[in-house]
């Protein structure tokens, strides 16, 4: 399709090519001279794609629906097609990168009905400035879309369970955790864990990681806004950097799932309608 701007390019430059009049270059090029003529009204809305502009820098990873959810928590009344058009004329569109994509056959997923019914685990690696590889567990509330930790380490063979039992200690303890069959789930040490603590464990297919879904969707995001992104001269720096995106993709991310509410704002306003869905620690 053909925006009227590059119509009236195409006219023009057709004009200066050949020599011709408007009116012939408009015959020639099959563009209305009404197109070619027409002077916008629209205003410039200056403010607006400064705005716009100031987000999209500080969050290169986001497209313009959640940049819209932005303004409007900042005050801003404009339409979400308004903050689309800017955005697109801004060429502030995100850059996709390249997936590898299986052709599966999709089955609906079960959800979850409350907080700490279900939690998801998995694994992501990255590497330091000078090579050195690091790895970290991930966790996610299935329910809430929140993740209550992750533990970045070079070597994470025996935190699981202590990762698990400090973020239980404020949360309760989930009725069961999804996670693939790798050796630190897999093993002993968690399965007696689990049955001292009531715990289900449920171990997805081998190389079927969409049975493993929302631990896969959120290392995808970790991955795309965080570690793609950052540049880590440490472990240290990688933990900082790391936590801080954990915390404001809890507190400020706004998901899709949730109605775009970010998960801790989910989980408030769930608390507050319904306190009976609080996470309660269960015995030991």
């Amino acid at each position: 399709m053909v925006t009227p701007a590059q119509r009236q390019t195409a006219v023009t430059e057709a004009m200066g090519a050949a020599g011709i009049s408007e009116r012939r270059a408009c015959r020639f090029t099959g563009f209305p001279r009404s197109s070619q003529r027409y002077d916008s009204c629209r205003p410039p809305r200056t403010e607006l794609r400064a705005r716009l502009q100031t987000l999209a820098l500080l969050r290169p990873r986001w497209g313009y629906r959640r940049l819209h959810w932005l303004l409007r928590r900042e005050g801003e009344c404009v339409n979400r097609k308004l903050v689309q058009r800017v955005y697109q004329e801004e060429g502030l569109q995100v850059q996709r990168r390249k997936r590898k994509r299986v052709a599966v056959v999709r089955s609906p997923m079960t959800l979850p009905a409350a907080p700490n019914e279900r939690w998801s685990m998995d694994f992501v690696q990255d590497a330091l400035d000078c090579g050195q590889k690091f790895r970290g567990i991930t966790l996610v509330d299935d329910f809430r879309r929140e993740c209550p930790a992750i533990e970045v380490d070079r070597s994470l063979s025996e935190r699981v369970v202590r990762v698990l039992e400090r973020v239980a200690a404020t949360r309760g303890f989930p009725h069961a955790i999804v996670s693939d069959n790798g050796p630190e789930f897999a093993g002993p040490v968690l399965a007696q864990w689990a049955h001292i603590r009531r715990v289900k464990l449920q171990f997805i297919e081998p190389g079927r990681p969409v049975q493993n879904a929302f631990a896969e969707s959120f290392n995808g995001r970790l991955r795309d806004e965080c570690l793609n992104e950052s540049w880590f001269v440490s472990l240290a720096d990688a933990r900082e950097t790391i936590e801080q995106w954990r915390i404001d993709y809890n507190e400020h991310r706004p998901q899709s799932s949730l109605g775009d509410q970010p998960p801790t704002a989910f989980a408030r306003k769930l608390a507050a309608v319904i306190p009976s869905l609080h996470p309660i620690n269960r015995p030991t």
